[in-house]
């Protein structure tokens, strides 16, 4: 490995928001995930939660959107779940709050929110949106201003929309720099494990279901 690259993965690694996270609850089209990886890999994002609670979801929609993640999955862990329950108790272990994308009478602009604080972002699937079972983990709702027509967004879009928002507040709170949250310990941990995904063979890296022990 080239020193360049090596000094390319401590860059990254000393970036990831290990206070940020999405969740994405029952997104059908695989490349809407890729490309939410990527997205999350963009913003310095170390991992995500997939949830799956209707039965002909599985691991595979994960794996199909590896194309669109444009070899992202490699950096970001990918945490999957068929348990609400367990995804979210692992959720709120690490993320003081859920935030979920959804057009109730509470919901408040995505500009309104304070994004440098642990948050995780809901987003629901590409036809229903977020459950009412997932919404009542959230502590808060948001929407995307829009001035067309239409009244939503394709799940991948909206999501890249609210994490530049929350990459723009992190950034002018110097987040990304000397004020990164994270200990300059797991940062080098983090590094660490970057050197050792760099190898090939990680490039199409599995996503754990974790609520059954696999």
């Amino acid at each position: 490995m080239t020193p360049e690259r090596m000094q390319r993965l401590k860059e990254v690694a000393s970036r990831r928001q290990a206070g940020l996270t999405v969740i994405l609850e029952n997104v059908h089209d695989p490349h809407n995930i890729g490309a939410v990886i990527r997205s999350c890999d963009s913003v310095g994002i170390p991992e995500i939660f997939v949830l799956y609670t209707e039965p002909h979801l599985t691991e595979d929609h994960i794996l199909i959107g590896r194309k669109s993640a444009s070899g992202a999955r490699k950096w970001v862990d990918v945490h999957y779940y068929t348990s609400l329950e367990a995804c979210f108790r692992h959720v709120k272990e690490k993320y003081r709050r859920v935030l979920a994308t959804h057009l109730g009478e509470s919901a408040v602009s995505l500009h309104s929110l304070d994004l440098t604080q642990p948050t995780a972002l809901l987003f629901g699937n590409e036809r229903d949106g977020v459950s009412e079972a997932a919404l009542a983990y959230a502590e808060g709702n948001f929407i995307i201003p829009q001035m067309g027509m239409a009244k939503s967004l394709n799940i991948s879009v909206a999501c890249a929309v609210t994490l530049y928002e929350a990459l723009r507040q992190r950034q002018h709170a110097g987040m990304y720099e000397d004020e990164n949250p994270m200990p300059a310990t797991e940062q080098q941990a983090l590094y660490e494990e970057y050197l050792e995904r760099s190898d090939q063979k990680h490039k199409n890296r599995r996503a754990r279901r974790i609520d059954t022990g696999e």
